[in-house]
């Protein structure tokens, strides 16, 4: 395990801070089926494209996917699949807290 630090600490915390915007896990998602260009990824999460390159270039700066140009257009891949395993991480433990607030609300009734 990494020991933090200062340094490595603010770099983190921007790493997972550029998983705090709602589209961008979308983007993620619709990327886990394989490389996209900008107006696929517009077309499957619904936003527009310079929305969706926005967030891209914030996935790209932290590492998260990689761009390749072809002509005019850019296609995108994921770089780091661990991201897949933080957010099933995150999403069971929301899971677990929804089933303990669940409990107490049947205990109140």
């Amino acid at each position: 395990m990494i020991e933090l630090s200062g340094t490595n600490a603010s770099a983190i915390a921007e790493r997972f801070k550029a998983l705090g915007e709602p589209m961008r896990l979308l983007l993620l998602e619709a990327l886990r089926r394989g490389e996209c260009s900008v107006g696929e990824l517009a077309e499957r999460t619904g936003g527009g494209q310079a929305n969706v390159s926005k967030h891209l270039q914030v996935l790209l700066q932290q590492g998260y996917v990689d761009r390749r140009k072809e002509g005019t257009t850019s296609w995108y891949r994921i770089t780091d699949p661990q991201v897949f395993r933080m957010c099933e991480l995150v999403c069971g433990g929301l899971e677990q807290e929804l089933d303990r607030k669940r409990k107490l609300l049947r205990r109140r009734k």
